[in-house]
């Protein structure tokens, strides 16, 4: 760095120079290697990530009291057909799963003298019951729907204090099957608490499962496999100075305490609970308008994600009477180094995008600014969010983290919509977040996503608005 260059210098400069005098910023992470902890057996504290999903699901949504689950993630599985699958293989291969991914025998639990929330891993020697395991039935499609509806929305189907996290709920067609299979006609639903499992987590999970079921065992050697407890620990003891003068500068003078002013139909009481009930509109670009955005972003040599992003900042100037200091919400999937890629867990960081319109820029011109500002972000990701809002330690309740991003790429390899069990191909259908025929889980007050087909190029939207302060009258009307 230059010697130049005062710590003043760095705290005031703007987000768009911090890459000018931050030169180290890039290898501030790939000096990093996450391995093994020898002197950590099952104990440890909890991840950023696995704090930040426990601590929302009990403040901002009252896990005691909610109706509603938030960070259940349940997905459905139908045979192809003429396959079978045996129960018991099954069962068998659900178990050496978690045995070797001990993410899915972790609990969590507040350990109220070391003032701090912990995580310890099952016993596998002791435990027979690592995961739930139902059967049931269902006749109608609508029938499945309620099942569904059910592994989603239900808070009860998890205990993340005995780290039951994991379950298996297998759904015959009309009759429970007396011969200890599964066939065509049947469905699979695997369910994981959020808290210690992401959608990454799936492939690693598919894979080691059909693995599991056709050879009857995992590989795994549990003194040096690296496991989510010593990303933990070593989380905990990274400096991460480069990040940190980077989110200094990056939200300097934000405030992130001031709600964005919404058509709301009604306000929220500060100290009520979210209810976590939404209502969603989605609409398909037509196919003019989704080739000009294709067009536009290469030509100008704009990621498709920014140039989507760059257009939801636009749309929520115009919904907010003009509001041109805009941070919303992105997720990062968190795994930054490579041995991360092959461990279940949960390392997902919400990220603060924020977003200062200049309305006399062109388009071009705001696109660029907008790409900029984005990839400097995702530069600096594997900074978690709570050392983030340490930073502004009198702000006490971030409201950007109500307004949501999304984007998504299909089908990309984390679909996995084809898997196999054995030779047996299984589907996964469309992962879905209804909790009834109307409803759906909604985290946030407000989240847009914009989905891209990569094989039709065609883009889609999907708008999500919280029940709490919206009609679903109002929901469509803004979509």
């Amino acid at each position: 760095m230059d010697s130049n260059i005062s710590q003043t210098d760095i705290l005031v400069s703007p987000i768009t120079k911090l890459s000018l005098i931050l030169p180290e910023k890039v290898h501030e992470m790939e000096r990093i290697v996450f391995c093994r902890q020898p002197d950590i057996i099952n104990e440890a504290p909890a991840s950023y990530a696995q704090a930040r999903i426990w601590l929302d699901e009990r403040i901002r949504f009252d896990s005691k009291n909610s109706k509603v689950a938030i960070y259940n993630m349940p997905f459905l599985h139908r045979l192809s057909s003429a396959g079978t699958l045996s129960i018991s293989k099954l069962r068998q291969a659900l178990q050496h799963v978690l045995i070797k991914h001990s993410a899915l025998r972790t609990s969590l639990y507040f350990d109220t003298n070391k003032n701090l929330l912990m995580q310890k891993i099952i016993d596998h020697t002791d435990n027979k019951d690592l995961f739930t395991f139902i059967e049931g039935t269902f006749e109608t499609d609508e029938d499945l729907n309620k099942i569904m509806h059910n592994e989603r929305g239900n808070p009860n189907n998890f205990n993340l204090l005995i780290g039951i996290v994991c379950r298996c709920h297998v759904v015959y067609y009309k009759n429970i099957s007396q011969k200890g299979i599964i066939c065509e006609k049947d469905a699979l639903i695997f369910n994981f608490h959020h808290a210690l499992f992401d959608f990454p987590s799936m492939k690693m999970f598919c894979q080691d499962l059909d693995q599991a079921y056709t050879m009857g065992y995992l590989e795994t050697d549990d003194n040096t496999t690296l496991r989510c407890l010593d990303y933990a620990v070593a989380e905990q003891q990274m400096p991460m100075t480069a990040a940190n003068a980077f989110w200094l500068g990056a939200l300097r003078d934000c405030e992130i305490d001031r709600p964005l002013q919404l058509p709301f139909d009604r306000h929220r009481v500060s100290d009520e609970h979210r209810t976590g009930r939404g209502t969603s509109i989605s609409f398909q670009f037509d196919n003019d308008l989704s080739k000009a955005f294709l067009t536009y972003a290469s030509t100008y040599n704009i990621k498709l994600e920014y140039l989507a992003l760059a257009s939801y900042y636009t749309f929520l100037f115009k919904l907010a009477n003009n509001e041109n200091d805009i941070c919303v919400v992105m997720n990062n999937h968190g795994r930054s180094k490579p041995e991360l890629m092959s461990i279940i867990g949960m390392f997902v960081n919400a990220l603060p995008m924020r977003c200062q319109i200049n309305s006399n820029h062109s388009l071009r011109e705001f696109v660029k600014y907008v790409q900029t500002i984005a990839t400097q972000t995702f530069e600096h990701s594997y900074f978690p969010l709570q050392r983030i809002l340490a930073q502004h330690p009198h702000i006490s309740r971030p409201t950007f983290l109500d307004v949501f991003f999304g984007f998504v790429s299909s089908p990309t390899d984390d679909n996995h919509n084809e898997v196999t069990l054995g030779d047996v191909p299984i589907y996964t259908m469309p992962y879905s977040i209804q909790i009834n025929t109307d409803e759906i889980a909604s985290k946030f007050d407000f989240y847009l996503s914009i989905i891209y087909d990569n094989i039709t190029g065609q883009l889609s939207c999907s708008i999500e608005a919280s029940l709490d302060l919206f009609n679903p009258s109002t929901t469509y009307k803004i979509g």
